[in-house]
């Protein structure tokens, strides 16, 4: 059962706006994975609001949790490219959270949208990552750079950065090793990476978007926090939101971390993937 169905039933079996109703939305937030932290300045932002507006009924709490919400998750910047600049890209996150997917869509997406892009298979040691990539770049007609499995990542970057050149492409999207065994191997890569691009492309928009499972829960969020303590994360892509996700996680991320969704991925089809909407996500959770 999809998480927010939970939140329906909290507002339902209350008549009255008291401390039983209080503490049954703030487990209910918490079993969401919106996590402890952030439920607790939830309810006691809705506690405050009630008290000033002088609400009675339950159901009234909806619309400022509504509201809540989506002051969480807004941000100011969600754009994830510049126009008229070349565009970079750098996409991490774990094996599994569907990191490679994501590119695919992302780049059939902003193909048709009228930007020339190529990718780089940047991701050289998990078996099967290039030849992966390769078959997304094909279904989104795109073209991609890659060398063989256990490469150097950074001569692939530099590979990828030329024909990029070559080929006059405004947005490169690098998928990067899916690991996180050790924080400054991670950060020590991305440095490398990022110094090449830097030599390349002093102008670029950068960005760095981590991908995350949003079936994971608050392993997301453990993840998210430990990859932005180890690379300048930018933006996040949740993937798996295709209704039997609990979704909550976005919120403790946003609050506890400040950093903005960029993309949802709501199935496995080419187009499934959506630039992120706080307004109307927030309305679906309720």
């Amino acid at each position: 059962m999809a998480w927010f169905e939970s939140l329906r039933r909290a507002f339902g079996a209350h008549s009255q706006i008291d401390e039983d109703f209080y503490e049954e939305l703030e487990e209910t937030l918490i079993l969401s994975d919106v996590g402890a932290e952030t439920a607790m300045q939830i309810v006691e932002r809705l506690r405050k609001k009630v008290k000033e507006q002088k609400l009675k009924e339950p159901e009234a709490v909806r619309e400022l949790l509504r509201q809540e919400m989506a002051e969480l998750l807004r941000a100011d910047d969600p754009a994830v490219l510049e126009e008229g600049a070349m565009n970079i890209l750098l996409v991490i996150g774990v094996n599994g959270a569907g990191k490679t997917t994501s590119i695919g869509k992302m780049a059939d997406q902003l193909r048709r949208e009228g930007h020339r892009v190529l990718l780089a298979a940047a991701d050289t040691f998990r078996a099967a990552a290039i030849d992966q990539l390769q078959v997304w770049a094909e279904r989104a007609q795109v073209g991609i750079i890659a060398r063989e499995e256990g490469s150097d990542p950074g001569a692939v970057v530099y590979d990828a950065a030329a024909a990029a050149k070559a080929q006059k492409a405004d947005v490169l999207i690098c998928d990067t090793a899916g690991r996180l065994h050790n924080k400054k191997n991670l950060m020590d890569e991305l440095a490398k990476l990022n110094r090449i691009l830097d030599r390349e492309f002093p102008q670029a928009h950068k960005e760095v978007l981590l991908v995350l499972d949003g079936t994971t829960g608050q392993n997301a969020l453990v993840q998210a926090r430990l990859f932005s303590e180890a690379a300048p994360v930018s933006g996040i892509i949740l993937t798996k939101m295709d209704g039997t996700a609990k979704g909550g996680v976005v919120l403790g991320i946003m609050n506890e971390l400040h950093i903005p969704v960029k993309y949802i991925g709501m199935g496995e089809g080419i187009g499934d993937l959506y630039p992120f909407d706080a307004e109307q996500f927030a309305a679906a959770m309720l």
